[in-house]
């Protein structure tokens, strides 16, 4: 059974998941640190872009499955317009209640 918003237990990660499914690109830019960075599958990207293409123009959803022991990794069920469903892994660089960097690829 897919965990709720609620049940994650970092803040951070629990408002980036949050404005990824309200499609909030505001709230999303807000869970994130100044200068935050991405990798996609072990590749550097450029986080607005990325997040645009992948994320909000299609639609993004993310259903978590779990969560590791300090929350800030997750293996979810992502699902956009563009690619349909995968299984994805997640993991997010907190500092300071804010996403620094986050990467992710296919679980």
């Amino acid at each position: 059974m897919p965990l709720t918003v609620e049940e994650l237990i970092d803040p951070a990660v629990r408002r980036f998941v949050a404005a990824v499914n309200a499609g909030d690109r505001a709230a999303f830019r807000a869970a994130l640190a100044p200068g935050a960075t991405m990798a996609d599958d072990g590749s550097e990207r450029n986080l607005t872009e990325w997040t645009e293409k992948e994320i909000f123009a299609p639609r993004g959803r993310m259903e978590v499955e779990s969560q590791s022991e300090d929350g800030r990794g997750l293996v979810v069920r992502f699902w956009n317009e563009v690619w349909g469903e995968m299984r994805t892994k997640w993991r997010f660089l907190v500092t300071d209640g804010e996403i620094t960097r986050f990467e992710t690829g296919q679980a």
